[in-house]
């Protein structure tokens, strides 16, 4: 069974960094899509940032409001996929969710709101910047 656990969230003041982590089961981690979205009040999902990785080989890709801020990274060992974020800004406040695509669309890895349908998600984690 397919499982991801979103975690690491919390409250910080702008210019603030957190580590989010997303620790998966359910499928062998050598190749997969697994991203980061985001959802704000009052807003539709947004693809934050990608990895994927083809026997190992890793490609990543960041929407462009969080491109040098944030680093999306994994652990082989530990089944997880990490996001760095750094210099965190108020509009970067939502709940963050990871998601694994293992049917071998792009949709997901280009952080297209049509990889959503397709992929198994985790619970979402809170994160609050305050100004």
């Amino acid at each position: 069974e397919v499982q991801l656990q979103a975690s690491g969230g919390g409250s910080v003041q702008a210019g603030g960094s957190l580590r989010l982590s997303c620790v998966t089961s359910g499928f062998t981690f050598d190749n997969y899509v697994i991203a980061w979205y985001r959802q704000a009040p009052g807003k539709e999902r947004e693809g934050v940032s990608s990895i994927s990785s083809d026997d190992g080989i890793l490609s990543t890709r960041y929407a462009a409001s969080v491109q040098g801020r944030f680093t999306i990274s994994s652990d082989n060992a530990k089944k997880t996929v990490y996001l760095q974020m750094n210099n965190l800004k108020p509009e970067d406040t939502a709940v963050y969710y990871c998601a694994v695509d293992l049917t071998g669309s792009s949709w997901l890895f280009t952080l297209n709101s049509r990889g959503i349908s397709s992929a198994y998600w985790g619970q979402g984690t809170q994160v609050t910047v305050s100004s």
